[in-house]
């Protein structure tokens, strides 16, 4: 099992409840709304590309849609080129994402909202380290060239 240290991210809104001074503080780690929407997006993306319906199966009580998180990295990755091409990683920054991790919390703040729902199986951790943002959205980065251009 990777180890994973899981930072708090420089957006961080802590609530005080002042009433309770003893109490230590709640972190909530805030994301800019629009990173929400493009999880929700890159998961039905993912799920249409592996073939994952959504939908109970007739002797299921689990939806067949389920992806693990390393495949909703994947996801993430290939929709975010196809959005923002080299664009990606400032877009993700302004976001307040700088890392896969950072998708993982997200991912968990859509659970606990009741917009995602998970299995036994799933661990935040799964979405540590999966992939380095510079490597996956910017050196590696292919240039789509139309047949025009080629020699």
């Amino acid at each position: 099992m990777r180890k994973c240290e899981l930072a708090l991210p420089r957006r961080l809104v802590i609530l005080l409840d002042m009433s309770q001074t003893r109490k230590a503080p709640v972190a909530r780690v805030r994301y800019h709304p629009a990173a929400y929407e493009f999880v929700d997006l890159a998961l039905k993306f993912t799920q249409r590309r592996l073939g994952k319906g959504g939908e109970p199966r007739e002797t299921e009580t689990a939806p067949t849609g389920h992806i693990s998180g390393p495949q909703l990295l994947d996801g993430i990755r290939e929709l975010a080129l196809k959005e923002f091409g080299l664009m990606t990683i400032p877009v993700l920054r302004h976001w307040g994402i700088a890392n896969t991790e950072d998708f993982g919390r997200i991912v968990w703040d859509l659970i606990e909202r009741g917009q995602l729902s998970k299995t036994d199986r799933d661990q935040i951790s799964d979405f540590c380290g999966v992939y380095d943002f510079e490597s996956a959205f910017d050196r590696d980065y292919q240039f789509a060239i139309p047949a025009t251009f080629r020699s």
